[in-house]
């Protein structure tokens, strides 16, 4: 199980107790701020710790739909828009206003750990609206794989989604002509 440092000097109620916990094995430090009672954690469940309440999108939604099987080479993470900033150079934050954030937001299970993510139809909209910005052979990938999943995307989910969106319609004839 992994611990954030306020929980753990909660278990712990003093530095002292911490380190000697740490020396003895008890629980290991995974990173600063960060500790568990088991030496190696999967990183995803570190970065849900870390960031409870991001949601994993573009590229990175992708990868864990398994839209594609390109790793992104950072993990992109939604926010509120009024939100801190990230400071770290493996992350690359996208914020969103309220409405946009918590459209389509879900989680799923990814090898055993509960990540927050934005649904298949939610990311198909994302991936439409920015179809120029997307490398050329990773967008026809994940289009390609969108189709074979044609039948079981909610199109009425889409559509109540496209309503927030601006070029709504514009956007759903992208996915009209690409996917259906």
């Amino acid at each position: 199980m992994l611990y954030n440092h306020s929980e753990i000097k909660n278990n712990f109620k003093s530095t002292y107790q911490i380190r000697k916990a740490l020396e003895n094995k008890e629980i290991y430090k995974i990173e600063k701020g960060i500790y568990s009672d088991v030496a190696s954690v999967h990183y995803l469940a570190i970065i849900m710790k870390k960031y409870p309440y991001e949601v994993f999108t573009s590229y990175s939604a992708y990868y864990y739909h398994n839209m594609t099987d390109v790793i992104p080479d950072k993990i992109y993470f939604a926010t509120h828009r009024n939100n801190r900033m990230i400071s770290s150079n493996k992350i690359k934050q996208i914020r969103m206003k309220d409405e946009l954030y918590n459209l389509g937001k879900t989680q799923i299970d990814y090898e055993g750990i509960r990540i927050n993510i934005y649904d298949k139809e939610r990311m198909l909209i994302d991936l439409a609206r920015n179809k120029n910005k997307n490398g050329y052979d990773l967008y026809k990938e994940i289009i390609s794989n969108y189709r074979k999943l044609a039948n079981s995307l909610y199109t009425q989910k889409i559509e109540e989604y496209l309503q927030y969106f601006v070029n709504g319609d514009k956007i759903f004839e992208i996915i009209q002509d690409e996917v259906f």
